[in-house]
């Protein structure tokens, strides 16, 4: 496959020039005078399925960046609708059971994984979800490979016996939290396991990708029809899973407490996978045809063209009702300027500014109470009813705000600091 990723095929233009490229400026930057810093180094990272999501989303992009660095990046999942995506921008995937939480089933894996390791010459092993992350530290061990982990999310669990399985992230020889909100968790909750190892990464963003100019007038339009939106409505989006905690139902309500107020040509759209949670699917069409809102709100499936999606909504929401360990999200829509609101729990504070941590000149959008339809139908006719000269200022604050902190480059020289620091002495 030549000029292209699989990303176009689902309607991101990034060509793979580019992304080399600057997969390429961001690897210069982290190694001044190393052409290829990682030659000769077989990474493998290890995750249940390479599907939707940050951890995914994740895996991919630094894979991309150890094959621009000289390195192998190897990959051992189960598949999933990124796996070409990852064949394109030079990783390999390494057909794996890791998504089997299974104790049994878990140390045959550690076997698999060893014998694995040692086949493919694996230099580190770097693990991004919990089930394959004790059987990576199994197989990490027996090798004597360094071990890195990612706590990706909260990981909620009370028991000794549920403390203990997410412990395992806590393991690694460096512990990378992806929001300092993560830090605070694992040091709170693992303080024997984590000690002094962690390192904040926050998610990075593809500034090329999610940028105005990039998401063209013709994907808009397209992703618009597709969801059966005219072409006078403002679309109200909320891009997540289909899960309870993601504020689904919090929206609906809002969206009929808006509509209550008379605002008129909105179209509020669902757009994630269920991931085979049917009932919740029934309860939000329920909900839909309970408060009477069949022609505003609209569940549409996962969407594969997320910059056209974020361009072509007027708001994004993120009105979730336990706190997101980062909130990519909000981020990405930031990067094309579109205006936000989000909940004011977790790890929202170091994405989004708004008062009273900065002045209202400030801002970068709407943080609101989670669970509050009032608070969140009051901050989303705020937005929708912002003048043009306001939303094109909060737009670039927003963009700047993503330039410095979140940036896709940032991250990657972040991680592959963290896998020189750790391979450098057994090269030396």
């Amino acid at each position: 496959m030549h000029g292209r990723t699989a990303d176009d095929r689902t309607g991101h233009c990034r060509s793979r020039s580019a992304g080399v490229f600057a997969m390429s400026e961001a690897i210069r930057s982290a190694f001044p005078g190393e052409a290829a810093p990682l030659a000769g180094q077989n990474i493998l990272q290890i995750i249940p399925a390479l599907n939707a999501g940050g951890a995914e989303r994740t895996t991919v992009d630094i894979a991309e960046a150890i094959a621009a660095a000289g390195g192998r990046a190897l990959v051992a999942t189960e598949g999933g609708r990124l796996v070409g995506e990852l064949q394109a921008k030079g990783g390999v995937w390494l057909p794996f059971p890791a998504d089997s939480k299974n104790p049994a089933a878990m140390a045959l894996n550690v076997l698999k994984l060893t014998s694995l390791c040692r086949r493919e010459g694996v230099s580190l092993i770097h693990a991004r979800s919990r089930a394959p992350a004790w059987v990576a530290l199994g197989a990490a061990r027996r090798l004597k490979l360094p071990f890195v982990t990612t706590y990706h999310g909260s990981y909620s669990g009370l028991s000794g016996v549920k403390v203990l399985y997410n412990s395992v992230m806590a393991r690694g020889d460096v512990v990378i939290a992806n929001s300092h909100y993560t830090a605070d968790l694992i040091r709170n909750r693992h303080p024997d396991q984590a000690k002094d190892r962690i390192r904040v990464i926050h998610r990075g963003t593809d500034l090329s990708t999610f940028s105005p100019g990039a998401a063209t007038a013709g994907r808009v339009e397209a992703l618009r029809r597709s969801w059966g939106v005219a072409s006078h409505e403002r679309i109200i989006l909320l891009a997540a899973r289909l899960t309870a905690w993601k504020g689904q139902r919090v929206l609906i309500e809002a969206a009929a407490l808006l509509r209550d107020r008379g605002l008129k040509d909105i179209a509020v759209v669902l757009a994630g996978d269920a991931q085979g949670r049917t009932s919740y699917e029934r309860e939000l069409d329920s909900l839909v045809a309970a408060r009477g809102l069949g022609g505003i709100v609209r569940r549409v499936g996962h969407c594969n063209d997320m910059p056209a999606a974020f361009r072509a909504a007027s708001v994004v929401a993120v009105p979730s009702v336990e706190p997101e360990a980062f909130g990519r999200s909000a981020v990405e829509a930031q990067a094309l300027g579109t205006p936000v609101v989000v909940t004011d729990i977790g790890a929202v504070p170091e994405t989004v500014l708004a008062p009273p941590e900065v002045e209202p000149s400030r801002r970068t959008g709407w943080r609101v109470p989670p669970n509050d339809a009032v608070a969140l139908a009051d901050a989303l006719g705020e937005l929708l009813s912002l003048g043009a000269s306001a939303r094109d200022a909060l737009a670039l604050r927003a963009r700047a705000h993503v330039e410095s902190h979140f940036s896709l480059e940032t991250m990657v020289a972040d991680t592959l600091d963290v896998y020189d620091g750790l391979l450098r002495p057994r090269r030396a």
